[in-house]
């Protein structure tokens, strides 16, 4: 069980951390490292979003490694499109639908404890899914749901870690790093499973790369994060709110990872093209953030629908308009998470990553995998090589639809950013919020004022 008293307790501190000076034999002190009112040094914070940043982008690998081998898999198991995009859906079902749990107990519990459980779990699942025979699918789907679990505790509570270590500008830099690991992450993923894949002849190899790193991954958060303080940064400390219910051989190489590689460049590129934007347009408007998302929605739309039109007609082309799709999509993932811990206080972050978590992955991907498998197989007309790409084609024109939605759903938020942030920065408890107050050996909620004399 975890306990709720030790959520700002670190598993490792330095020698000296939070003590006055000490003495080095000679009389003289000995200096310091200034700590912040998060609890954590300057340093110990920056190696903190190192290692999130490292569990992040392994986070990412991992969910991204099937997609490298996913041919293998239809072949090995004798499925369709439509099952096969099962794996995903029902990932992304878990991890969504078990998001608000994690937000719940990040608010309340010590989230290093938390993530380190989620994540031994993760590595654990994902290792036994590379054992399964062809005669057991429904193994892989369960495996691949609870893979969900473990990330879940994970995705909800990290960048709360960071938005208690960092404010404004800082944070901003520093949540742009962490979500750098989404793209490199999921190409390396894409990369690292389809390579694994070939040199062992086996995909069930690509799934025993990630445990292993999934295991450090647990050692470098036990030993060297530091849990800092919640909102103490902000002048918010937890104490003060009340808790509310990741030559040859080389162009081989290149030929085999275009894609992969696409995704990493234009990922790096798209993140910080978006906080660039985001921070020059901020000089102008405060609703510079929902406008730099929906701007890269709305101008990555007409590009993904040039790239599947010309999929067949010319590879250059199509490769041309996915990264310049790819690139204004990835212009959003750092600011929307600036957006989300700037409209929500303190004690109630996790929760509210937990509830974006579900909402995007609730109308996005876990549907659009099985939904546009089910899509292409009721389009094909015959089992040849054209219909199934033909039909694939057409389903894959669902997303460009989608992401002029979400640009218009972007816009529809700046109406309302200006007032949301404002209500977070100034938020004051109420007089008559309840308190916790003993009463006959056990703790109850009571109003403030039938306290008050």
């Amino acid at each position: 069980m975890l306990d709720v008293s030790a959520d700002t307790t670190p598993f490792f501190s330095d020698d000296n951390e939070g003590e006055g000076p000490t003495d080095n034999g000679v009389g003289s002190p000995q200096p310091e490292e200034e700590e912040s009112a998060s609890g954590v040094s300057d340093r110990r914070a920056k190696v903190t979003v190192i290692v999130l940043c490292y569990i992040n982008l392994l986070n990412y690998m991992d969910r991204f490694t099937v997609a490298g081998v996913l041919p293998d898999i239809e072949q090995f198991f004798s499925i369709s499109d439509g099952k096969s995009g099962l794996l995903q859906t029902v990932f992304i079902c878990s991890y969504m639908f078990l998001a608000p749990l994690f937000g719940y107990l990040g608010d309340r519990c010590n989230r290093k404890s938390i993530m380190c459980v989620g994540i031994f779990f993760w590595s654990l699942v994902t290792l036994a899914s590379s054992f399964i025979g062809k005669e057991h699918f429904w193994a892989l789907l369960l495996t691949r749901g609870l893979v969900g679990v473990g990330e879940a505790s994970y995705s909800t509570i990290a960048p709360t870690i960071i938005a208690d270590l960092f404010v404004k500008e800082t944070r901003t830099n520093m949540l742009s790093i962490f979500y750098f690991a989404i793209p490199v992450g999921s190409g390396m993923g894409y990369i690292v499973g389809s390579k694994v894949n070939d040199v062992a002849g086996d995909w069930h190899w690509a799934l025993r790369v990630t445990p292993g790193l999934g295991l450090l991954a647990v050692f470098l958060l036990f030993f060297v994060v530091q849990e800092p303080k919640r909102g103490a940064i902000e002048a918010h400390p937890e104490h003060t709110l009340h808790r509310t219910s990741w030559m040859t051989d080389i162009k081989a190489l290149c030929r085999n990872v275009i894609f992969g590689i696409i995704t990493v460049v234009t990922g790096i590129l798209g993140v910080a093209s978006g906080v660039q934007a985001s921070k020059k347009l901020r000089t102008r408007t405060s609703r510079a953030d929902p406008l730099v998302c929906a701007a890269g929605l709305l101008l990555a739309a007409p590009f993904l629908y040039l790239s599947i039109m010309f999929a067949q007609a010319s590879t250059v082309a199509t490769y041309v308009f996915i990264f310049l799709g790819e690139t204004f999509l990835s212009m959003n993932w750092a600011v929307v998470a600036d957006m989300l811990l700037y409209v929500v206080i303190p004690t109630r972050r996790s929760t509210a990553e937990a509830f974006q978590i579900v909402l995007s992955h609730l109308l996005g991907d876990a549907i659009s995998p099985y939904l546009i498998g089910v899509v292409s197989d009721s389009i094909k007309k015959s089992d040849s090589y054209m219909w199934e790409f033909r039909s694939l084609q057409m389903s894959l024109l669902l997303c460009s639809f989608v992401a002029v939605v979400g640009g218009a759903f972007f816009l529809a938020t700046a109406l309302f950013i200006e007032q949301d942030r404002h209500l977070a920065e100034n938020y004051v408890p109420s007089d008559d919020a309840p308190i916790i107050v003993p009463k006959r050996g056990r703790s109850t909620k009571v109003p403030v004022s039938s306290v008050l004399i």
